[in-house]
């Protein structure tokens, strides 16, 4: 199986400005942000999606999660943020491997879709 595009930036074939790096996972600014601030938190783990993830991938999301909450504050966000997760063709995914939006930067609209 083929290394994910996600996998690639990780493994710094293509290159991308980290915001944040770990063991566990990278955060860099999307190519085609939906706001002014759009972070992509991505594990280095290539779990297709978050309908694929299993029990033992618990404290992985977590980590994803607390590291979101780490780049808003880095990129002072302090008046709001959306987190989003696509899964699936309806969801909105567009690379299979999970990952988690961070958006801001301005007032986010709802419903989003």
């Amino acid at each position: 199986m083929s290394k994910t595009l996600f996998q690639r930036i990780a493994d710094r074939e293509i290159p991308a400005a980290f915001l944040h790096e770990d063991e566990l996972c990278i955060a860099f600014r999307d190519i085609a942000p939906q706001a002014p601030v759009h972070v992509l938190i991505v594990p280095r783990k290539a779990i297709p999606r978050i309908a694929e993830a299993s029990s033992d991938d618990q404290a992985l999301l977590g980590h994803l999660l607390l590291v979101a909450r780490k780049v808003a504050q880095e990129l002072n966000l302090k008046n709001g943020f959306r987190i989003v997760i696509n899964n699936g063709k309806d969801g909105g995914e567009s690379v299979p491997h999970l990952h988690v939006h961070l958006l801001g930067g301005r007032p986010l609209d709802w419903p989003p879709g």
